[in-house]
């Protein structure tokens, strides 16, 4: 018997349909959801069963029990088995930190994340976190480094001497200076994570969906050029806003808001 209910045959990961938002929960509570195959596989194919469903608009990601995830299940590396996907290890860890799709997606971090816990977080587009949630990459203590994207992405996320610091030190960050940072984007009220999560998806997902995949795309696409100037980055804008702008959604939006009514959003 693990945590509450949790049985040792219960998924590794669910996913749950709350109107057009998939809620994906890491269902390992008794392990303080770390990090084997079996929630790497089922992480990763809820992240696919979401971008290929057209009725589910945003993700929201977040852990069972008291953690949001420990990050890498030690016990498993110290047995030499890896915690990829078996036959989706470009998925990455967990199965989505190289694991692209194209909506939304929102951690709501419920607990502490740390090591590869915060690099699921940065590897999200928004970050929801508990009032006492942690974040912090560890790793330097365990002989290894924070190689689940953390150093990719945390100096993207924070300013580099922050990101410098938690990298070198390990010491983690408490919900309300990683919000001051930049790293996550709201702090809930205790216990509260998912409901706010749950909240800003539905804020997003009353969006045309089009609009908001291109949205995604181009403010991750940026990173790819060094200067906002590049002809090449206006080049991917405008064949974006030319796919968008010619939409069925876009003809629906200007016509919603002439007649004074809510939009009525066809995903094309």
């Amino acid at each position: 018997m693990a945590d509450g209910n949790h049985q040792a045959t219960d998924p590794a990961a669910t996913l749950e349909r709350r109107d057009g938002v998939a809620l994906i929960t890491f269902n390992r509570p008794r392990a303080l959801n770390a990090v084997n195959a079996a929630l790497s596989a089922a992480v990763g194919e809820a992240l696919e069963k979401f971008n290929a469903d057209s009725g589910l608009r945003v993700a929201v990601v977040t852990g069972a029990g008291r953690a949001f995830c420990a990050g890498m299940d030690l016990k498993e590396a110290a047995a030499g088995r890896s915690v990829m996907a078996p036959g989706h290890e470009d998925w990455g860890f967990a199965g989505l930190v190289n694991h692209y799709v194209d909506k939304p997606v929102i951690a709501a971090v419920n607990g502490f994340a740390l090591g590869g816990g915060t690099e699921i977080a940065l590897a999200c587009d928004i970050v929801v976190a508990d009032e006492k949630a942690r974040f912090g990459l560890p790793e330097v203590r365990r002989g290894l480094f924070a190689a689940a994207g953390g150093l990719l992405r945390l100096p993207r996320q924070v300013p580099k001497k922050i990101a410098l610091e938690m990298a070198l030190t390990g010491e983690p960050l408490d919900a309300a200076a990683a919000a001051g940072w930049g790293l996550v984007n709201r702090v809930a009220p205790a216990g509260r994570s998912v409901e706010v999560a749950l909240e800003l998806a539905e804020a997003i997902a009353a969006g045309a969906p089009l609009a908001v995949r291109a949205s995604k795309r181009l403010v991750h696409r940026s990173e790819a050029f060094g200067s906002d100037w590049e002809p090449a980055m206006w080049d991917e804008n405008d064949r974006a806003w030319q796919a968008v702008s010619a939409s069925e959604d876009a003809l629906e939006g200007a016509r919603a808001f002439a007649e004074k009514r809510a939009p009525i959003w066809q995903g094309q």
